[in-house]
């Protein structure tokens, strides 16, 4: 079944439904968009067991907004009213393989179900070595939503460690699955280099003893990280998406903008890097995406280079002329 709703109410009645609904949060003017709705018409046709939704973003800010909806294409699962998996952005793989995970999720055989728990395991071992050093937690670093893993970040910044964290919340499966996985029956969880370091109390014993300086990776100062970003390119562009993929309005104006002046120019993706995201606001002193940078100097946003283009002053600034 494949629905397009623009009603709050009519999303929620689809929600009840016990079997899985996957729903795509979608915006008319990003391309990546149609060619996802497309991925996703053909899904419908192959697993007519799943109610897929195509819900537009801008529509229903509410929606959006209680379902923390930053970028599209942003894909929702839910089963029994519940959120158990999400997927951001158009990678129509992952989106197919999500899929047939959860339609067979309630399978009945044996079989499948070991061939599940396989698929789960080879999951698990790729995101606890996606970074050096990686903490599941409840939330994200900028924003914990439990005690215990307000208090691991904190400790772990403090020390200056360079980690990448998993919110647990955004997966159910995940959340149960590394349970087992490492035998560990609470959060959060810190690993190194694929292995398990503990909880809480684990890391408050090394912080005590001195040992979690070495046990853990030292991350380079923030400032620095930005500012060697800032100055990768002359023409330094931080967006959400990329040039060949933008994933917000006004990133997609700015790209368009930039494009038609035939100035080289490098992008950073801001969804790809919490730490960036929110450092280079108070770094900037500028509180919105995107911002445009030339030769380490701040530009501004689109309004500011809507208004450069207008007056004829963009392109001298953009090839450092100004």
């Amino acid at each position: 079944m494949f629905l397009s709703f623009q009603c709050c109410r009519r999303l929620e009645w689809c929600l009840e439904c016990r079997s899985l609904v996957v729903v795509h949060f979608w915006a008319p003017w990003a391309p990546q968009c149609a060619q996802m709705n497309e991925v996703m018409a053909a899904l419908a046709k192959e697993h007519a067991q799943v109610t897929f939704v195509k819900l537009e973003a801008e529509a229903v800010p509410e929606v959006s907004e209680k379902y923390e909806i930053s970028s599209v294409p942003t894909f929702l699962f839910f089963k029994n009213s519940q959120k158990v998996d999400r997927l951001d952005g158009a990678h129509a793989p992952e989106l197919t393989k999500k899929v047939q995970r959860h339609a067979s999720s309630s399978s009945i055989s044996a079989g499948s179900n070991d061939i599940a728990k396989e698929d789960l395991a080879v999951r698990l071992k790729k995101l606890i070595n996606a970074a050096p050093c990686m903490l599941f937690m409840k939330g994200s670093p900028k924003e914990p939503r439990c005690g215990f893993s307000k208090q691991m970040v904190e400790i772990l910044n403090k020390h200056g460690i360079s980690f990448s964290s998993f919110d647990i919340f955004s997966d159910e499966e995940v959340r149960q699955g590394l349970k087992t996985y490492s035998n560990w029956p609470t959060y959060p969880q810190l690993y190194v280099a694929g292995e398990l370091i503990g909880g809480l109390d684990i890391v408050k014993e090394l912080e005590a003893s001195g040992e979690l300086d070495t046990v853990c990776p030292k991350a380079c100062k923030l400032e620095d990280k930005l500012k060697a970003l800032i100055n990768k390119a002359p023409v330094m562009l931080f967006m959400k998406g990329n040039k060949q993929m933008a994933k917000c309005g006004f990133s997609k104006q700015i790209i368009e903008i930039i494009n038609s002046t035939g100035v080289d120019y490098e992008t950073f993706d801001i969804l790809e890097d919490e730490e960036v995201r929110q450092g280079l606001k108070t770094y900037s002193n500028w509180p919105t995406y995107p911002q445009l940078y030339v030769k380490g100097d701040l530009v501004g946003g689109l309004d500011i280079v809507k208004e450069l283009k207008e007056n004829g002053e963009l392109l001298p600034i953009l090839k450092g002329e100004n």
